[in-house]
Formats: C-alpha cells, structure tokens, sequence
C-alpha cells in the first residue's frame, strides 16, 4: 500500500448557451399552458429552487422540438467530449503535467451512453499514453463525482508512480422529456444543467485524501434514477431525498469517521453535492451549521445548477481557490444519488 495521494488540481468546464432562470420559465410556460391550462400553478417551482442561471450544451429553442433518443445521445457524445478535453487539459496546464504522464484515467458520468466508453476517445484527443489504464463508471448519478474520487484516490495508492486523472461530465439537458408534463419532470427542468470537470491526483503538494466511505441503502432503488422511454432517459425523482438526509446523513457520516480513524468534531469543511435548496437545508440542520453555512455548494447550486455528478467538483475547486481553510483541517466531499446511496471522501488540506 502506497502513501495516501493528493489533490494536484481541479478544473471545470461549462457549455455555451447561458440561460437565466426567467428565460427558462418563460420558456415552459409558452410550452406547457398551451398543452394544459392547469400548468400556470406549477411555474412558482422556477422561483423556489434558489436557481439563476444554468448552462446548456444546446439553445433553449432546441427544447422546443421532439427529438428522439439516438439523436440526444448523439449529442451527449459530442459536447461530453468536448467539455471533458476542456476541462482536463486545464487541470494538466494548472500543474504543468504533460497528458504523457498520467497513469489512469477514470470517467464518470450517467447522462448518456457510449461503448467504446468516451475514456477510450479521450485519450486520442488529450494525447495520453496507449497504455493509460481506463476504468469507466456509470450510473452513479449525482454521488459519481464524489465516488469517482474516491476510487481514483484507491488507484493512486496502489500505483503512486503516476498521476491519476478523474473526467465527470454531463449533459443532463439532454434528458428533457417535452411531452412529460409532470411535477417531476418541471422539478427536474428547473434545476439540471450540463459541465463537466477533471481532478488531477498525484503525490506532491496539495490536500491529502485519506480515504472514503461508500452506502448503500435496502429498499431506496426508487428515490432517484432513470426511466428508459422512447425519447430517452426519463428523470426518476423522489420527493423524500431531504427527509432521508435529514433521518440518516449525520449517522452515515459518522460511521464514515469512524471507519477511519477520524472524529467527526475534527471536520472544519463540508464539500456537499447540493441537490436541491431543500437538501442543502436539511445538511445544514443535521450538521448543526448556521443557515448558508453550505454557501459555496449555495453559489454553485444558484448560478450553475444541478449538473449531477459533476456538481461537487465544482464545490471542491471552488473551495480550493478560495484558500480558506489552515494547513492540517480536516475536510469531507460528500454526495448522495441513486443506489439510494452516500459516498464520502476525507481530506487533509
């Protein structure tokens, strides 16, 4: 076993098309009320989920249209490629690591299908050795950036001769589904967006990650995750995830310290996957933080949205280039998603 390895760099990468929160309310509601006159009631949703502006990988007016599968996903696979170059090559330029250098390269993502994997491309276009180790992971959801980490970190240490380079990407506007008038999916279309974002590990200067902390929960497989439908992936959203933070987060996080080694008093930073308003309220309570203690998954959550797995990445660099926290504090990433499930990675800044 290795030493514990650490984070050399974060980068991030968002699509073109800004759209403000009132341009997409506007947008559902010109849509929707001409299909169901009760719609109107449901608009407040935009308005409630401390959401302004997003990022698409496409206009707000290619919503308007029906699209089938092959045509999203084709689309999936050309702006994830291409978000995910950006980002990666920002985190190799940050430290100066050539794309020859890297050892292994994890890709996560849940939005979107491709067999070969899109690691496989991605090492063509970043130029990475032919003999880069790939390991994909998909179908995580929102807690893949957080457990792509983790692994990637689990990699590092057993082969510390390399640098390990972790790409989320995803392009969850893809999944809209026009003809779904549900409260589920205006929920859904009033928070998720498209980035991506790349973590660079290695063995030099930076925040030592000491390990992770994976769950699982029995008889939660229907609080979060996709239906397969004609026009693509479907949202499955349940309505009781700040609830089930609130009844088992704390204790999860707990029992995470102290499969480590660590006291839970100790933790000085909280590097959360926001999901919802609602559930960066419920963390806050549970960990008995002051309202807007979470402020940067706050402002990542109010001016990007939920863009799923890559999320928390964007919470970690932010947290890194604010330099607010003292050499030696003992931070937590931390995201829940589909399974129902929690992983939690540990770091010492």
């Amino acid at each position: 076993m290795g030493r514990n390895p650490t984070i050399l760099s974060v980068a991030t990468a968002l699509p073109p098309y800004r759209v403000g929160q009132e341009e997409a309310k506007r947008f559902a509601r010109g849509m929707f009320s001409r299909r169901d006159g009760d719609f109107e009631h449901l608009l407040p949703i935009f308005d409630n989920v401390n959401v302004d502006t997003r990022h698409f990988c496409v206009p707000v007016e290619w919503f308007g249209r029906d699209h089938g599968f092959p045509e999203k996903n084709a689309l999936y696979v050309e702006h994830a490629l291409d978000l995910s170059e950006k980002a990666a090559r920002r985190a190799l330029d940050r430290v100066g690591v050539g794309p020859e250098e890297v050892g292994a390269l994890f890709f996560v993502s849940t939005t979107g299908f491709s067999t070969p994997s899109l690691d496989s491309r991605l090492i063509f276009r970043l130029g990475l050795s032919t003999h880069t180790r790939r390991v994909p992971i998909w179908g995580l959801g929102c807690s893949a950036g957080a457990a792509g980490v983790a692994r990637a970190a689990e990699h590092a240490r057993l082969y510390p001769d390399k640098p390990v380079l972790l790409i989320a990407a995803e392009l969850s506007s893809l999944t809209f589904q026009r003809g779904d008038r549900s409260k589920g999916n205006l929920i859904s279309t009033a928070h998720f967006a498209d980035g991506a974002a790349a973590v660079l590990l290695g063995n030099s200067s930076g925040p030592e990650i000491l390990g992770g902390y994976s769950t699982t929960w029995p008889d939660t497989e229907d609080a979060m995750g996709w239906d397969l439908v004609d026009t693509g992936l479907k949202m499955q959203l349940s309505g009781s995830v700040p609830t089930f933070v609130r009844e088992n987060f704390r204790d999860n996080l707990e029992d995470a310290c102290g499969s480590l080694g660590l006291d839970f008093d100790e933790i000085e930073h909280f590097v959360l996957h926001p999901g919802d308003s609602k559930v960066l309220d419920a963390f806050e309570d549970v960990l008995g933080l002051e309202v807007g203690g979470l402020s940067t998954s706050r402002d990542v959550l109010r001016e990007c949205g939920n863009m799923s797995s890559v999320t928390v990445l964007f919470i970690l660099e932010r947290f890194l280039e604010s330099r607010g926290f003292a050499k030696g504090d003992l931070g937590v990433l931390s995201a829940m998603g589909p399974g129902f499930s929690a992983e939690h990675v540990f770091f010492r800044c």
